[in-house]
């Protein structure tokens, strides 16, 4: 298994492809400086002994130079021992509803983003529960299979928004079925599906979806994102809103969560509903509700220890740079007279 040390300095691996591009634009401009000023063949004359093939290959040992520094910074690592870990808990998977209403504006900063944040702390109150997330619109999509690496979900969870679904619509159903495929068999009493939507629009499958997961002992909570006043859904484009969705009337649509169905989800599967405008008691419910539940012990294989790589990485640096200051920028002699790459001239 292989990880970072130091994830959060990644950006850094631009700088030596920016060494190299501005190299290229300086002996690009030098070049025709020089072409301008005279011949090549009285450049070659009046410095005879520059070699232009040696300021290339020091200009490749800053670069590779830069580029094993800034891996030895990243610090890799690898995995060096395999170890069992057994833990106690529930299976869980939250299902975000990304359908355009979900932009509206009726809670803040918008649908979408206060679910986001109501899932990513929920997170921070996971110990030893396996997390599942799932997005859907008109189509669900599998977003992250069920796991404990809870720094991955909360990556996962930030590359989510209302333009990953295609189609377009609220199709709870579909959510259902793909979190059963999440679930393994026999595990019947440990299993809860959160759903975080506004409520609107839901394909007519909801019903049969509530009626599926009550069969395989899947526990739907709903939590409600919006209001019940509503708010216009803004178009946006590059980031800046265009404008508003219309209806083809030419009215501005307002779209309103839709408590009554989700209260009507969640009791058919003997699960719970609570409008998300407020955090801390929304993730209390989540809370409460994965506390009710039958833990149950499961065996999961994670690398305990992790080695550092980062020296090799560091000792390759120190040689790239001391080659390159060793290397002259004059021709070798005893090369010109052997002719080793065919031409005294380079």
């Amino acid at each position: 298994m292989f990880n970072l040390g130091n994830p959060q300095y990644q950006y850094l691996l631009i700088l030596p492809l920016v060494v190299w591009l501005v190299y290229l634009f300086y002996k690009s401009w030098r070049k025709r400086k020089q072409v301008a000023f005279a011949e090549a063949s009285l450049l070659s004359q009046i410095n005879p002994k520059l070699s232009n093939r040696k300021s290339t290959i020091k200009m490749l040992c800053q670069f590779l130079g830069l580029v094993c520094l800034v891996t030895a910074l990243l610090n890799p690592r690898i995995g060096t021992r395999l170890e069992t870990v057994t833990r106690k808990g529930v299976d869980v998977v939250f299902a975000i509803d990304v359908s355009k209403s979900m932009l509206a504006e009726d809670v803040t900063p918008n649908r979408i983003l206060k679910a986001k944040q109501i899932l990513s702390k929920a997170i921070d109150e996971l110990v030893n529960d396996r997390i599942g997330i799932i997005v859907y619109a008109g189509k669900a999509y599998a977003q992250l299979p069920l796991t404990t690496d809870y720094s991955a979900a909360k990556m996962f969870l930030k590359t989510i928004d209302t333009d990953m679904v295609p189609t377009q619509g609220t199709d709870i159903g579909n959510a259902v079925e793909m979190a059963l495929s999440y679930f393994e068999s026999g595990t019947e009493q440990n299993r809860a599906l959160f759903v975080l939507s506004d409520g609107e629009s839901h394909e007519d499958g909801a019903v049969e979806a509530s009626e599926m997961a009550l069969d395989n002992g899947i526990i739907i909570n709903t939590i409600g994102i919006g209001t019940s006043q509503g708010a216009p859904i803004p178009i946006i484009r590059n980031g800046i809103v265009k404008g508003y969705k219309k209806d083809k009337s030419n009215n501005v649509v307002v779209t309103k969560m839709d408590s009554q169905m989700l209260q009507q989800l969640a009791l058919s599967t003997n699960g719970g509903f609570i409008d998300g405008t407020y955090t801390q008691e929304t993730i209390g419910f989540i809370t409460t509700a994965l506390s009710k539940m039958e833990q149950v012990e499961s065996e999961t294989e994670l690398f305990s220890d992790y080695e550092d790589q980062f020296q090799w990485f560091l000792a390759l640096s120190l040689f790239f740079f001391i080659l390159e200051i060793i290397i002259p920028n004059r021709k070798t002699l005893w090369i010109r007279k052997i002719k080793l790459f065919g031409d005294e001239t380079k």
